[in-house]
């Protein structure tokens, strides 16, 4: 079948299958519009309005996600490079002129990121009390605790490697901060020093906390301190830290559906492995030093990046929440929907009676996930009505209570059915655990289908109720993880509606038989029909400006790059058809050209929570429609996974929808308008506007209503 057939590299160049496309100016270059994104995370870490240990937080998410880029798109790139592809991005870029250009763009990022860590916000923590000490500015008695503490917690952990004739050079696992250390016989030529590394072992936690205080010493530096300990008869001449990251992007032909999980085993095997994208070196490392990681590494000169320690940023996240409350944003607590508030007289509302009086839109994390989509679920394991749980599963977390109680369903015979991806970049071995539970259980388990990840989030609940079978659904744009819940944005349809039902019964059987092509009635689906619907609704949107019924689209999404979408869009701008677009992240498409996209105005939204919801709104000639789902308008969504989006039809919710995107669209604190030329600008509410931050306004709103009397409206 031509939609579904299997994927290849198509999708880390960013062309639409069976898509030749000449190079052009209309287009941003996919990596670089993302390093922008990085940029606006950055900007929350400068921003002195942010308090100080969000700021720290910030620093850190701007390093992580640092790394997953170079793991990701850059592992991807080299790969390009290693197997001389020159095909050109839409922008009209080969993969090595992305490498050049993505490291002009990082190095500056990085030293400003660097400044604003040692010149503002450490400067500005020590006022608190708050430091990361270098030895030599270390009290006497915090010396002596620290000795103490490496001789009973540290050195027993520790594994000095030498490298010479009997002891090859070791091997250097991905993203661990070592240190090279020079050594030397003491009466050996001074000129011939050896190397050796000893590997910080994560499991002690970065930064060594002094009794008593809120002053910290990075454990890199309390090992240089005793390095004498390890190499006993030995010169140190010098110990310098360094931290390697490896390509991720590793890829093993999917032969079967049989052997998916064998391949995905394998493929987590091969990343331990795999070769280094990036070097991240301090100052001062000897040139032979850097010769021999060279030769061992197998690196280019252009991967090193020498940094202001300490390196690892990302490790700043143990110091972001330590107990200064008034450097810390207030604590959100999300509120339980007003539908779902327990009546006065009753202990618990039945969320399966709140459904069967009307569908239900929650938005997280301002409405709670455990009292909703988790309730569900929850409540649907334990319910002897409940004949059967089907659930998609992306990601999710470590202890989830929604896997646990599809466990405890299937044990209790349930039929319990879960598709998990197994292909979901970092979480393959959670999931692959979770799946294995599943299966122990009784649950029936599948792992989607060859060349397509199932990045949908669907749940279906089937419950006998009167000698009848109703089933209740939810589709949503976020993972079923309670956790990231409480950080990501994301909104969800809870509903009986039995077309939607009957679409995600259909939904299931494509995930869990042979490939086929459903007919879907309500629900748009990738890669079946969903591309297809959203040209149609756009080119609908073109048809009705023409007509003088006006037109209008609004769609928020994390990224934005399929060229045929965007295509679409730049036609409809052309026609006069107004087009608000909210992008978090990868944008590719150009706002503001004359002739051509005038009449498109694009934002980013970056604030305490990660915005990760898609909502789509066409105007209709003022029928509205509205849509919301897992799918961002990229290539890779609506081509090369299962994806689902589902209409939001009952009035109320549709305004409650069209509420978040006002709520976002007039921000003008957190959000960054596009500009032309890749830019953004940062809003700032005027002499005569008030602030609206809209996060802040969500959470308003949801305590708002939260403190309704329950039976209200």
């Amino acid at each position: 079948m031509t939609q579904l057939k299997r994927v290849e590299a198509l999708e880390d160049q960013g062309a639409a299958p069976n898509a030749e496309r000449e190079p052009s100016p209309l287009f941003f270059n996919r990596e670089l519009s993302w390093l922008e994104f990085n940029r606006r995370v950055l900007a929350e870490a400068a921003d002195p309005d942010v308090p100080l240990l969000e700021r720290l937080r910030f620093i850190a998410i701007f390093d992580s996600n640092l790394d997953e880029f170079f793991m990701k798109r850059v592992g991807g790139l080299k790969q390009q490079v290693a197997s001389n592809v020159t095909k050109l991005t839409p922008d009209g870029r080969t993969p090595r002129q992305q490498l050049a250009e993505i490291g002009r763009t990082v190095r500056p990022m990085l030293a400003e990121q660097r400044r604003i860590l040692h010149r503002e916000i450490l400067p500005a923590l020590q006022e608190h009390g708050v430091r990361i000490l270098a030895w030599d500015e270390l009290r006497p008695r915090e010396v002596h605790s620290l000795h103490e503490y490496f001789e009973s917690q540290v050195f027993p952990i520790l594994t000095p490697l030498a490298v010479d004739p009997a002891h090859p050079f070791p091997f250097i696992s991905n993203m661990s901060v070592s240190l090279a250390v020079a050594v030397q016989e003491e009466d050996g030529d001074e000129e011939m020093s050896r190397f050796a590394r000893v590997k910080v072992p994560p499991s002690l936690g970065r930064f060594v906390k002094l009794p008593e205080s809120r002053r910290f010493v990075p454990v890199e530096e309390l090992i240089v301190r005793h390095l004498d300990q390890l190499f006993p008869g030995l010169e140190i001449r010098g110990a310098y830290p360094f931290r390697v990251t490896r390509n991720a992007d590793v890829r093993r032909a999917e032969e079967t559906a049989e052997d998916l999980l064998a391949v995905i085993q394998e493929e987590l095997r091969e990343r331990r492995f795999a070769t280094v994208v990036r070097l991240e070196i301090e100052p001062g490392m000897p040139r032979w030093m850097r010769k021999l990681l060279s030769e061992h590494l197998d690196f280019q000169p252009e991967d090193t990046f020498e940094l202001d320690g300490p390196l690892g940023l990302r490790d700043l996240f143990e110091l972001a929440d330590l107990p200064l409350h008034e450097e810390r944003v207030k604590p959100w607590n999300p509120v339980t929907h007003p539908r779902l508030q327990p009546h006065p007289d009753s202990v618990e509302v039945s969320i399966f009676d709140v459904l069967k009086n009307g569908d239900l839109l929650v938005h997280h994390p301002y409405d709670a996930f455990a009292s909703s989509v988790q309730r569900l679920i929850e409540t649907a394991s334990q319910d002897p009505q409940v004949l059967a749980i089907k659930q998609t599963i992306y990601r999710t977390s470590s202890d989830s209570p929604i896997m646990k109680s599809l466990i405890r369903a299937a044990e209790d015979g349930k039929q319990v059915a879960v598709s998990v991806e197994i292909k979901a970049r970092f979480d393959e071995a959670n999931n692959i655990e979770w799946s294995e539970a599943l299966e122990d259980a009784g649950a029936h388990v599948s792992f989607g289908h060859v060349g397509l990840k199932n990045h949908a989030k669907v749940v279906l609940v089937v419950r006998e109720e009167g000698g009848e079978v109703r089933k209740y659904t939810h589709v949503g744009t976020g993972n079923y993880n309670p956790e990231t819940a409480k950080l990501y944005t994301d909104v969800g349809l809870l509903t009986t509606d039995p077309a939607i039902a009957g679409d995600v019964v259909k939904l299931f059987n494509l995930l869990t038989s042979y490939l086929h092509e459903p007919r879907f009635e309500r629900l748009l689906v990738a890669p079946l029909n969903m591309k297809r619907r959203f040209l149609g609704f756009i080119q609908r949107e073109i048809e009705h400006q023409r007509a003088g019924r006006g037109g209008h689209i609004i769609a928020k999404m994390n990224g934005l790059e399929d060229p045929e979408t965007v295509e679409a869009l730049y036609e409809a701008s052309q026609a006069g058809v107004e087009i608000d677009l909210i992008v978090r992240g990868v944008c590719r498409l150009r706002p503001g050209l004359p002739g051509k996209s005038e009449t498109i105005r694009v934002i980013s939204v970056v604030g305490r929570f990660l915005e990760h919801a898609r909502i789509f709104y066409f105007h209709n000639g003022g029928s509205s429609r509205y849509y919301i789902g897992s799918a961002d308008w990229m290539v890779r969504n609506l081509h090369y996974r299962i994806e689902a989006a589902v209409p939001v039809d009952e009035p109320a919710l549709q305004e409650t929808v069209k509420e978040i995107l006002d709520f976002q669209l007039t921000d003008n604190v957190k959000a960054w308008d596009l500009q032309s030329d890749g830019t953004y600008v940062r809003r700032r509410p005027g002499p005569e506007e008030d602030r609206r931050a809209s996060q802040e306004l969500l959470m308003e709103r949801a305590l708002e209503r939260g403190q309704r009397v329950w039976g209200e409206g």
